[in-house]
């Protein structure tokens, strides 16, 4: 964040701008809850989900855990937590990377690619009703624009939501 210099008067927020800052903030406060509710009858939370999901899409289901963390959005200690975790369960498997054991490549197993293609249209049908449904397709368009301009003021290499192997990102 870049500090206001002190000689320079703050920029604030016009009634417009705030009631769209005040939107966006309930969204991302609110989307991500309700996501975990929906997949919770799955065992999941959104963020396994969004490992899990970034990984079924991926050359052999499997990629290094630090494209994994920048895919999932997440820090590489959270990503490793959540990963721990879907061991446990089955879903994925870790080991080093035999291109560079500096590396450790996190793989899905056939028993998480089961899990996440089951839990998909649920959670799939869960986001077009409480995205995409309420939206024109005009209203999509917009989004996914003002959605990229965003996150390029946010993270500029970040992207178009393109994983980098050429896999689409899922929701």
């Amino acid at each position: 964040m870049t500090n206001t210099p002190a000689d320079e008067a703050p920029r604030w927020l016009d009634e417009e701008e705030r009631r769209a800052w005040l939107g966006l903030v309930g969204i991302m406060r609110r989307l991500e809850q309700a996501l975990d509710t929906q997949l919770r009858d799955e065992g999941l939370t959104h963020f396994e989900y969004g490992v899990m999901a970034a990984l079924s899409e991926s050359p052999q289901r499997e990629l290094r855990m630090s494209a994994l963390a920048a895919f999932a959005e997440g820090s590489l200690s959270r990503l490793s937590q959540v990963v721990a975790r879907l061991e446990r369960k089955g879903y994925v498997h870790r080991r080093p990377d035999p291109a560079d054991g500096r590396y450790t490549l996190a793989t899905l197993t056939d028993e998480g690619y089961a899990k996440i293609v089951g839990a998909a249209p649920g959670h799939v049908a869960e986001v077009r009703r409480l995205v995409f449904d309420p939206l024109t397709k005009a209203q999509v368009r917009q989004l996914g624009h003002i959605g990229h301009r965003i996150l390029h003021s946010i993270a500029p290499d970040h992207g178009d939501g393109i994983h980098r192997e050429g896999t689409r990102e899922t929701s």
